[in-house]
């Protein structure tokens, strides 16, 4: 069949019985690395003494962490007008922090579910670091809603469970239903991400000396041996959690919209919120995770296992949800100019044009509309330093986004003489920045214990995991085995095709 401009080929490989033609794809993990160099490289990471940019990286996440826990027992112990808020802007910094980190969220659960039963092997990779950031991601967003109910103790009443007040919850009212989304979206977040975890423990724990270490790798593997038995049970309580978990990417951003979709204020009555929200959740998350997980590859010499496919592949997923984001953007301006609602109207001329929080509108537009069109190019998708940039922006962006929708919305409400401005205080400035202390803290802490790409489901993409005893998968060979020229130079010579099983190695 004759190749077309989409298609490279090459001539025939020596050999009566190789194929005519093979279509060059780049394999995901490249110089044909072998099973035991996969398990070396990883767990390196975990039993050597981390880096001097680890520690840099630590001692002040630690730092800001326990600035955050500090202001959060003063704004307890003094109450929430610590914080910016005022009539009528009764939800600020704190209300937007919790959407921006609920939206962090969402990659990791969309890259391990959906992309897990749609059989997208290149999710190997990155899954592992996306569902820990996506559940370091909910724990932040956790703590503003709990703070801002003002007596945190009595935050149990959110529960449906007998009191002796007799209080029942509202279960007409979506923030309620908030507490029921997240929450289960964490915990099927936390059981998706240990099960995945439990035969990398077993690897660990096999090559750890007898101590401590060994003997808590050896709890947390619940009797990982790796027979066939324990692989059908696993494998099938992981498709079953992934189809679980997959409504649950679509659900929880959705609910947090119906906090603002349900209502009857200006600018926030819309339906194409769910979508809009889910369509950004997942957008911000893509961000987030290569925010990540690109200094990590750099730093702990992944590059064989995090390839430029992997990369491109997520940064084309940015460039998809940024440009649906901009059309929603785009329609929410037409649905207001074509209902001839002047409520609504007005409420977003205030946005746009004419009222004091339009450079809020503008930065979210640069960041989110404007700075994903460059993936349109290959070479600025495999240009570290644009990637990296460009992801940066979507992050700020996204609590841009947030932030007008919520802060921008009250300010300006039905009545002018009611109009007031939110100014966030120190408390609320610092309160935001000790969060992506606690985020970061959490993730450097994933890093130093728990294998940060997944071992098990990496050596199952290897071509000499071919179940039908294939030693090599020709979309596996690279342009320069087929012109016989040796490995590039700082990779050493590429290993000799692994006979034995991944569960093996």
């Amino acid at each position: 069949m004759a190749a077309t401009h989409h298609e490279e080929t090459h001539p025939p490989l020596d050999g009566p019985s190789s194929p005519a033609q093979v279509l060059l794809r780049e394999p995901l993990v490249l110089h044909n690395r072998s099973y035991s160099w996969i398990t070396e490289r990883i767990c390196g990471i975990i039993e050597k003494p981390q880096p001097k940019l680890w520690w840099m990286l630590f001692i002040p996440s630690v730092l800001l962490f326990s600035i955050m826990a500090y202001l959060f027992a003063y704004l307890i112990a003094t109450g929430v007008g610590v914080w910016g808020q005022n009539h009528p802007v009764a939800w600020g910094w704190d209300i937007t922090n919790f959407v921006f980190w609920i939206g962090i969220g969402h990659a990791g659960t969309l890259i391990s579910a959906i992309l897990f039963l749609t059989r997208q092997r290149w999710r190997t990779s990155v899954a592992r670091a996306a569902e820990a950031m996506t559940i370091f991601a909910v724990m932040c967003a956790g703590l503003y809603p709990a703070l801002h109910v003002g007596r945190v103790w009595m935050a149990w009443f959110l529960a449906p469970i007998p009191n002796s007040n007799a209080i029942w919850q509202n279960f007409k009212s979506p923030l309620l239903w908030d507490v029921f989304a997240v929450s289960t979206y964490f915990t099927v977040s936390v059981l998706f991400w240990y099960l995945g975890l439990i035969p990398d423990l077993g690897t660990i724990r096999d090559r750890c000396k007898p101590g401590i270490k060994k003997a808590l790798y050896g709890l947390f593997a619940l009797g990982w041996r790796g027979g066939n038995r324990q692989w059908n049970h696993y494998e099938m309580a992981y498709l079953l959690l992934a189809a679980l978990s997959t409504p649950l990417v679509l659900s929880v951003h959705t609910i947090v919209s119906f906090d603002f979709a349900t209502s009857v204020v200006p600018g926030w009555h819309a339906t194409i919120f769910p979508p809009y929200f889910v369509a950004g959740a997942i957008f911000g998350g893509f961000a987030m995770v290569l925010t990540l997980m690109l200094p990590v590859r750099e730093i702990y010499g992944l590059q064989d296992l995090l390839t430029w496919k992997h990369i491109d592949n997520m940064a084309k997923i940015i460039l998809l949800t940024g440009t649906i984001v901009g059309y929603a953007y785009l329609s929410e301006l037409f649905i207001a100019w074509y209902g001839g609602n002047k409520f609504e109207l007005d409420a977003f001329m205030l946005r746009i044009k004419d009222g004091p929080y339009v450079w809020a509108y503008v930065a979210m537009m640069f960041c989110n509309v404007v700075s994903p069109q460059i993936f349109w190019f290959k070479k600025m998708r495999q240009n570290w330093f644009v990637v990296f940039l460009v992801c940066n922006f979507v992050n700020a962006g996204m609590w841009f986004e947030r932030f007008v929708i919520i802060v921008t919305t009250l300010a300006r409400d039905f009545v002018p003489g009611a109009w007031d401005m939110f100014h966030p205080t120190w408390v609320d400035i610092m309160t935001f920045v000790g969060s992506f202390g606690f985020f970061l803290m959490n993730f450097l802490l994933f890093l130093r214990f728990l294998p940060v790409i997944a071992i098990a489901e990496v050596k199952g993409i290897l071509p000499q995991s071919d179940p039908h005893g294939r030693a090599r998968d020709p979309r596996s060979i690279t342009e320069q085995e087929v012109r016989g020229e040796p490995i590039p130079d700082g990779f050493g010579p590429a290993p000799a095709p692994a006979t034995t099983h991944p569960i093996a190695a």
